[in-house]
């Protein structure tokens, strides 16, 4: 086999594929990228068996053929050889010589057949959207997912797809955010569980152009997505999502319309009093006209005042500072509104059309 890339075309797909690369497996084939050149375009894969990304490379094939390559050293080779042409050539024991200019790399490769190739999806369910609102809708929900695995639905989110809307979820046990999106052409009915991982990869790989559209396809045990030249199959999370409808609620006692930025602004100075692992909460009270932030910790006391347009009873209440950041943060509204019932209740911050829907549980506290 001999390929010729530039190198930021090379740089580009190898960043890509090494997302599905494992960095601990017992399969030392799963460490490897394939680089498939036997037909008349360049492939390139990386899959760790729950993962796999394949995406197409611009490049000239002078001689066919395919090989699979340690992925951390090809990466790192390719990333610090020359900004010029990079020539990748493999012998009949699978040696590959990697080239530029006057650099000259000789690394032991792997045969190609021993790779295993990405799983055939059929497509049958679907949805279009741009790569700027799955990136969007990803980036303002993910953060809310379990990192461990004691309960593997939470390190997953939901993505549930009715009547033309999407409907993405992610939990973690102490909050909840969703985001909802109004499709447009094709967008079958489906309700399946992506784990985080899979999502968290792509986003990195999606760019920000709302012109530029994504294919999903999903099946019982997969999910499928096809933008620009590359495909990411991922196994989906097993089981029944939680009952996401039975944890929301329109009722309310106090109702807050306040600043974002002010708000988010106040919450991360109170932070700055808070060792982390010390689960000290901020207190807000909340008065006629007023929002109070306040925290009183080993390291200091913060009080301060917003003004809030307010409906309803005046109430203290405790939170983790941040998870209110984290919600404030992906919010584009200038304004927000608050939605609390009492001080042991969770807390929900959601637009007029639930576009957006965060849910907070409180924190106990002392006054």
């Amino acid at each position: 086999m001999k390929l010729v890339f530039t190198k930021s075309n090379l740089n580009k797909a190898v960043g890509i594929v090494m997302k599905a690369v494992p960095t601990r497996t017992t399969m030392n084939i799963l460490e490897c990228i394939l680089i498939d050149a036997t037909t008349n375009e360049i492939k390139f894969t990386g899959n760790d068996m729950e993962l796999g990304i394949e995406t197409i490379v611009e490049g000239e094939i002078i001689e066919k053929g395919k090989v699979a390559i340690d992925a951390k050293l090809f990466s790192e080779i390719v990333r610090k050889l020359p900004d010029n042409d990079i020539t990748l050539t493999t012998d009949s024991n699978n040696n590959a010589l990697i080239t530029c200019e006057k650099s000259k790399f000789n690394i032991a490769g792997k045969s190609g057949d021993d790779f295993s190739y990405l799983p055939a999806i059929i497509k049958d369910k679907m949805i279009t959207l741009s790569q700027f609102q799955l990136k969007e809708v990803i980036n303002q929900t993910i953060f809310s997912i379990a990192i461990n695995d004691n309960n593997k639905m939470m390190t997953g989110e939901l993505f549930e797809v009715n009547e033309g809307t999407l409907k993405v979820v992610g939990l973690d046990g102490h909050r909840i955010a969703i985001r909802n999106i109004k499709l447009e052409g094709r967008a079958d009915d489906v309700r399946v569980v992506i784990p985080g991982k899979t999502l968290q990869e792509i986003s990195k790989i999606l760019n920000a152009d709302a012109e530029s559209f994504v294919n999903i396809y999903f099946t019982n045990n997969h999910v499928l997505f096809e933008f620009d030249q590359t495909h990411v199959v991922s196994r989906l999370i097993e089981g029944d999502y939680f009952k996401i409808s039975q944890m929301l609620s329109n009722d309310y006692e106090t109702k807050v319309s306040i600043n974002k930025k002010e708000f988010l602004d106040s919450i991360d100075r109170a932070n700055l009093l808070i060792r982390e692992g010390d689960k000290k909460p901020i207190i807000i009270n909340i008065l006629n006209g007023l929002l109070q932030v306040n925290v009183n910790s080993a390291i200091g006391a913060l009080n301060e005042d917003i003004d809030i347009d307010k409906e309803g009873k005046d109430i203290m209440i405790g939170f983790n500072p941040k998870f209110l950041m984290d919600a404030l943060r992906v919010i584009d509204d200038e304004n927000v509104t608050i939605y609390l019932v009492n001080h042991k209740s969770p807390c929900f911050i959601r637009d007029k059309e639930e576009n957006y829907i965060y849910l907070i549980l409180p924190v106990n506290f002392t006054a």
